[in-house]
Order: structure tokens, then sequence, then C-alpha cells
């Protein structure tokens, strides 16, 4: 293992020691967010399993820690002349909070699909917003032309050494308080959040095990992993829009297949279950990006280890929070919805709600139609959404309505 790594040219200097500097550079801004043992996942997964909640952070995301340490790191000179930034969101509001606390001016360039959320905050932070392109990449390119326009100081998301050596502090707050934590689970778009966790972690213990996961859609990191060479996707579709980056960070990737012991991928529907379960169980709001390392828990080829997994970030619009968690419920069979074609006489109905009560099913909604039966004269279409406890109740439910004589089409 190498603490000195090449990038064509260029070294990367990342050490457990920038990291240390790093934290007590920004201990007095970012919160020390404290692990949460996990009983639903440690059961789902058969590992023991604590939460990171970085989504508990003073702005709702890891980011203010590689951005704070970055800024405060910059000269009078840098300072005066004003910050710029890239980012789909959480590094965009560390930045301006970032910047905000220490007097300096910062203009982000956001993508146009950024939820409002992340746009409005970033805002009311103090700092300039624009709106420029479909993704994360478009958005920089945007930001690197202002960046020479007027001067700036750009302030990259994931491919600085000080950015990375800001999130590191993450590792060292996870085993001062885990000592023998066996395996760290981490989310991943660009790479420098898991970069500066793994030489911080690695340095400490190197038999900890630091595992980055990325969305199917959005995974060249994980191509890069496994080739050994940097490669950059051609198009990214996720609901992780956080970590939706074609273009993996160069010195992030040096640090990452060096550090790295593995890179898993997780499906956008793993994601939306690990949302809603999160919210369930443990009453924490996260995004889908933020969620990306609980819904890979059940890719992990071990058990009985003590795993962390840390959750990236929180900052989620209600109406796309709502979405997620029609799905998720959907997902674990909390919600079913069916379509059943009656006979157009009196009892039928009532017969089907005998039915349904007698399995403990919780009618959400009924529409009874005839015009959409196709021989309306003599049958009537039933469509019915019942609360459920999970897709054993569901099949109890679909066995007793075929009992009955009912044969029913699940819609979902």
């Amino acid at each position: 293992m190498k603490e000195n790594v090449a990038v064509n040219d260029e070294e990367v200097y990342l050490t457990l020691k920038d990291v240390l500097e790093a934290r007590d550079r920004i201990k007095d801004i970012c919160i020390n967010t404290k692990l949460i043992y996990s009983p639903e996942y440690s059961r789902e997964s058969g590992n023991e399993v604590y939460i990171k909640p970085e989504n508990l952070q003073v702005t709702g995301a890891f980011k203010l820690r590689g951005a704070l340490n970055k800024i405060s790191k910059l000269s009078a000179d840098k300072k005066a002349k004003g910050l710029i930034a890239s980012s789909a969101g959480n590094h965009a509001q560390g930045v301006a909070y970032a910047a905000s606390r220490l007097g300096i001016e910062a203009t982000i360039v956001m993508p146009e699909t950024t939820p409002l959320i992340k746009v409005q905050a970033t805002r009311n932070y103090g700092a300039k917003v624009v709106l420029k392109g479909k993704i994360y990449d478009e958005a920089y390119e945007e930001a690197k032309r202002l960046e020479k326009e007027n001067g700036y100081t750009f302030i990259h998301p994931f491919d600085d050494v000080d950015v990375m050596a800001g999130q590191g502090t993450i590792a060292l707050e996870i085993i001062e308080e885990l000592k023998d934590v066996d395996a760290i689970l981490v989310p991943v778009g660009g790479g420098g959040l898991i970069s500066g966790v793994a030489v911080a972690a690695k340095s400490i213990n190197p038999d900890i095990k630091v595992i980055g996961v990325q969305s199917e859609g959005a995974n060249p990191v994980k191509c890069s992993f496994e080739n050994g060479k940097l490669i950059c996707a051609e198009s990214v579709d996720t609901i992780a829009e956080g970590a939706a980056v074609k273009n993996p960070g160069k010195k992030t990737f040096q640090v990452i297949k060096n550090y790295v012991d593995d890179i898993v991928t997780v499906t956008d529907h793993e994601l939306t279950e690990a949302v809603y379960v999160l919210l369930e169980k443990h009453k924490l709001v996260a995004e889908a990006t933020g969620v990306m390392s609980l819904a890979a828990l059940n890719r992990l080829n071990f058990k009985g280890k003590k795993v962390v997994s840390l959750i990236s970030g929180g900052n989620i619009d209600v109406v796309t929070m709502a979405e997620l968690l029609n799905h998720g419920l959907i997902s674990r069979g909390r919600i079913f919805c069916f379509s059943v074609k009656l006979k157009d006489t009196p009892g039928q109905l009532l017969q089907i709600s005998k039915i349904l009560a007698d399995k403990q099913a919780n009618v959400i909604k009924l529409d009874h139609n005839q015009f959409k039966a196709i021989d309306r004269l003599k049958y009537v279409a039933l469509e019915v959404t019942v609360e459920t406890n999970g897709h054993e109740h569901i099949d109890e439910i679909v066995r007793a309505l075929n009992e009955h004589g009912y044969d029913i089409d699940k819609i979902y």
C-alpha cells in the first residue's frame, strides 16, 4: 500500500496527519455525528450494523467537512477574490455555508435537475446560484469557465487532497467510537469521501475493510477499480442524483485503487427500499444517494462482523420523498392493489369486504366501476388498494380470495 500515489506527473500526498489536522480545523463548525445501532439492518444482513448519520450534519450532508477544510486553508488573497464550485447539491451547501461562516463570497453552479430544496438551501446560505446543464459534469464545465473569467478559486467537490482530508475526519470519529469496527461502507460518486475515509481508516488499522457503493446506473468508479485504469461513463441513469458522476476524479481514483478493498453496486429499487426502512425503523430522513451503503448490506460476502454504513446526506425534497416512500411501501409489501371482476348482483362487494376484514387488510381505496368491465351488462370491475403487513400477508389475502372463487389481477 502506497501513501504517496502517482497521478500521471502529479503525486497525491494524502496522509493520516492531513486528516488529523483537518479535524482540528473544522471541529468548531462540523458536528461529530454519533453512531446509531440498527437492529433491523443487523437482523437482515447477518452483521452488527451501525449507522453513521451524516444526514444530521450541519448542512444535512458530509460535504461540509471537506469544503470547510479546503476553504480554511486558502490565502487571504484567494479568499478576497471569491469562490466558485459546481455541485448537485450537498457540496454546494457545504461551500456556501463554509464561505458564509468565513465571510467569503461564493458562486455555485448547479445542474438544472437539482432538487429545489437544495437550490434554495444554497441560496439561503448566501451563495449566488447559477443553474446550468442536466448533470454534474455540465455544471462543472460552466464553473471552470466562470473561474477563468472572474479569477475565482474553484472548490472541487471531490478531486482535491484538502477536500479528501476533510471527509476523512468521518473515519476518525467512527474508529474512536467503535474501535473494533470490521468494515466501513461508503457511498461513492466522484470518490472524495471514500478516499479520505480509506486513508484514515487504513492508516489507523489496515485490517478494516473499506467498501465503496455505487448505483448500477452510475458506476464508473467501480468499472475503473475493476479494470485498474480510469474509465468514464458515457451516460448515467440513477435516482441517486448526488452520485450521478460520469467522470471520476483522477486523484481520488489513485487513492481508491491503493486503499479500497472492494466496490459493489445497488439498484434503484434497493435504494428506494432503504430510504423507506431508514425512515420507518430509525425515523431518519435520507436522500437516495445517502442510503447507498444501507442498500448494499445484503451484498456483503461476510457475516457476524461489525459494520458501519455511512449515510452521506439527507437533503431531499418532500415530493421526491413521498414518491420514494410510496415505492418503498410497495416493495416491502405494505400496500397491495388488485382488481377483480364481479357479477353485477347485490352482495358481491360485501363479500369481498368480509374476506379482506377477516384477513385484517385495511382498505385504503376502492373503485367500484361498472363501466370498466368489458361485459358490463353482467359484470362490474372492482379495484381495491389495501394496507398490508408484508408479502406473506398479501399471499394470505390472495389465497383467501381465490378460495372464494375470485380470480384477481395484481396491479402492484
